[in-house]
């Protein structure tokens, strides 16, 4: 069995393009099982989406990578050459390692932020729901929320950052003289909404309502807040009240078009709007940002807001690399010994590496010589020296080392290995 993982990020494709592969989490289950009908062989799935990125983790025994690409570019509506050149496709340790990093908010926006944490056990959740999940994923993902927990509790990754809902309150904060002036609307009543709404009732706004398409659902979010609670229709009518509006819900279709604000700016006298939309798709038309009066961001907007600090977790960020790569090594072990053959080839991989690895040095040291105006037969004679010495110098130190029976064991192995035609 061997584990990939297919996906598009904020780090390699812009906003619009992730909004062509959100899945809602209650529409995961059955498009996983469409997935994997899709494959010419059922391979374990797992189906991550939110707003940063979109990642399908498989476990199988053939590749199918060209079937999965071919699948999620119609699954998005572009063609399969437009999804590789924004896609990353990672196989066996490197897919490992950047499960452990997204669950551990190593790969987030906001570095070591944890909400990436819960989306991803809910998406394994909704897997597992989907008959999609098998042995060896429920191994990886089991396996990343230990690292992601260990990366909390023993490193400070997490300390003094920035969120997304609070980058939203500071930029608001330099929009308008006092936060306790205004009035907020929030659209959606999510996670991303409460904890919006958490964030901006820490600075005692004048006002705030909830407008969700489910009224019962915005009631209990607004019952926590003292806030206002509006249907969706209501806010064409109810827009301009509004100094600063925050959207995310998991519409497919912006719910806030470029008319609407233009009648609600004309009512408030071009007095400004701040506006945040933090879903993808988009919430609010793209057309909206070109509005003399109108302060919109994105989700890419706030990027360079939520950056700071990070310098600061740097050293943060080496522990928790640690704490992954020995996850990583553990999980690739375990795998091993599930499959002795992977264990082989993984050997032969790692030999042919480090064999390009010295090559690619003794090229280096060759050219150099060369480039000064060397003999050419001097320098070959010396590439070929640098190679071999590196080659035997592993194998000619175990030769001396342990005791009589040791030796003598190892004596037989280089044998076999190295003087095959004379035994």
């Amino acid at each position: 069995m061997s584990v990939w993982a297919l996906g598009i990020n904020h780090h390699t494709a812009p906003l619009d393009l992730r909004g062509r592969f959100a899945f809602p989490l209650d529409q995961i289950p059955p498009t996983l099982q469409r997935f994997r009908a899709a494959m010419s062989r059922e391979p374990e799935a797992t189906l991550l989406s939110t707003c940063n990125r979109t990642e399908i983790y498989c476990s199988a025994e053939g590749q199918s990578l060209d079937q999965a690409i071919a699948w999620l570019a119609q699954a998005g509506g572009v063609s399969p050459h437009e999804l590789r050149s924004h896609a990353y496709i990672l196989q066996g340790d490197e897919a490992a390692r950047h499960a452990f990093r997204v669950a551990s908010g190593l790969d987030s926006m906001v570095l070591g932020e944890a909400q990436i944490l819960g989306q991803l056990k809910d998406a394994v959740r909704a897997a597992d729901d989907a008959g999609a999940l098998g042995t060896t994923l429920h191994q990886l993902f089991q396996r990343s929320f230990a690292v992601a927990k260990q990366v909390r509790s023993s490193t400070e990754i997490g300390a003094h950052s920035i969120s997304m809902t609070a980058a939203a309150v500071r930029l608001a904060g330099q929009l308008f003289e006092d936060l306790r002036d205004i009035k907020v609307l929030f659209v959606g009543a999510g996670e991303m909404i409460e904890l919006a709404a958490t964030h901006f009732a820490a600075k005692n706004p004048k006002g705030m309502a909830i407008a969700n398409r489910t009224l019962e659902r915005g009631e209990a979010l607004a019952g926590r807040f003292g806030a206002e609670v509006l249907r969706l229709a209501d806010l064409p009518e109810r827009l301009h009240e509004y100094d600063a509006v925050v959207s995310c819900t998991a519409s497919t279709l912006p719910i806030i078009g470029l008319g609407a604000v233009e009648r609600a700016l004309k009512r408030r006298r071009h007095r400004p709007m701040f506006m945040v939309d933090l879903a993808v798709p988009r919430d609010i038309e793209q057309e909206v940002k070109a509005l003399e009066d109108v302060y919109l961001y994105t989700v890419d907007d706030l990027a360079a807001v939520v950056q700071t600090g990070r310098d600061n977790r740097q050293a943060a960020v080496a522990q928790a690399e640690a704490i992954i790569d020995a996850g990583v090594q553990s999980f690739m072990h375990w795998m091993q010994q599930r499959d002795p053959k992977a264990g082989v080839v993984s050997l032969i991989q790692q030999i042919h590496q480090q064999a390009e690895q010295w090559r690619e040095v003794e090229m280096v040291r060759a050219r150099k010589r060369l480039a000064k105006g060397e003999d050419v037969e001097a320098v070959m004679e010396a590439l070929a020296k640098g190679l071999t010495q590196k080659m035997l110098h592993g194998t000619l130190a175990e030769l001396h080392t342990g005791d009589a029976p040791t030796r003598e064991a190892t004596a037989q192995t280089v044998s076999r290995l190295f003087l095959r035609d004379q035994l």
